[in-house]
């Protein structure tokens, strides 16, 4: 019961988006495993591609519409340990970076959009592309949606440096190029459907990054399906406030990033200069991003 508390307790919480993702996903990832182990026990087989049929993306439109559900179930199956233990890590990571800076609500934008951007580049290279036609594929893993987030990470903080084991300093400018080069080199290695996908997801981090910075937002559809179904589990009605008049408005309508006071921007670089840059909150540090922006 303690258990089941802590996993409600994690998603009763509005602050805790990059956690709830990184749950949402261990938790497929185990179900999927308890269910084969049953399956294996019962049968002799782990019905695995029984299951993956239903939640995985399929190479064939025709078969997509009859579950759409999969373009989001896709993105939280993961199958080998290796494969979710590199999408949970680099989850953490550079998500930890964009909601430090961005805040919860934009980081599951890029996330969700990371995998739909993923299924359309899968879709059209799979359709369009002669060397895929006649070879019927599944999608399924996170991995787009954790190179959207890598890129739009580096696009965000491009001189921001990652410690790596056995390198040391790294500017994650430098770790997203490789990555998209390593998808890229691996076209014809045997997962070229999820090479594919990470190029859709890095595409999709850099333009949403930089629309951000232009004013507009393009996670808000998502995250208005998102409010709309929190209203519908928690019972309780959205109540929306409108403001007369007013530019910042009109910007908050847009998506864009409010424009921090100078007063404020005053007291923050006053603490870095007494304390460092490591003293600031959260809220300080995404106030100071927001005001480098102007």
């Amino acid at each position: 019961m303690s258990f089941v508390n802590d996993i409600r307790t994690a998603f009763s919480r509005r602050d805790n988006a990059l956690n709830q993702l990184l749950l949402i996903n261990a938790i497929v990832f185990v179900v999927l495993i308890l269910f084969g182990a049953v399956m294996f026990v019962s049968t002799g087989s782990s019905r695995q591609n029984l299951v993956l049929e239903w939640i995985a993306v399929p190479s064939e439109p025709m078969r997509l519409l009859t579950r759409p559900w999969t373009l989001l179930t896709y993105s939280f199956t993961h199958i080998g340990f290796f494969h979710i233990l590199f999408n949970l890590l680099n989850l953490y990571w550079f998500g930890s970076l964009v909601r430090e800076y961005l805040g919860d609500r934009k980081l599951v934008s890029l996330y969700i959009l990371g995998a739909l951007a993923g299924v359309v580049m899968y879709l059209l290279a799979f359709n369009l592309l002669p060397v895929f036609q006649g070879r019927p594929s599944i999608l399924y893993g996170a991995s787009a949606s954790v190179v959207a987030i890598i890129v739009g990470a580096a696009t965000l903080l491009p001189d921001y440096t990652f410690s790596v084991i056995l390198i040391g300093p790294v500017k994650i400018k430098y770790i997203a190029a490789v990555v998209v080069l390593v998808s890229l080199a691996s076209l014809d290695k045997g997962n070229a459907g999820g090479e594919i996908a990470h190029l859709g997801g890095a595409l999709l981090g850099f333009l949403y990054v930089k629309q951000l910075q232009r004013g507009r937002d393009l996670g808000t559809p998502v995250q208005a399906v998102g409010d709309w179904v929190g209203g519908l589990l928690s019972g309780r009605p959205r109540l929306r406030v409108t403001h007369r008049g007013g530019s910042s408005t009109a910007a908050a309508k847009k998506g864009a990033m409010p424009k921090p006071e100078q007063n404020d921007i005053d007291t923050i670089l006053d603490k870095i200069s007494r304390s460092g840059y490591e003293s600031l909150s959260k809220d300080e540090k995404q106030k100071l991003f927001r005001a480098s922006q102007k």
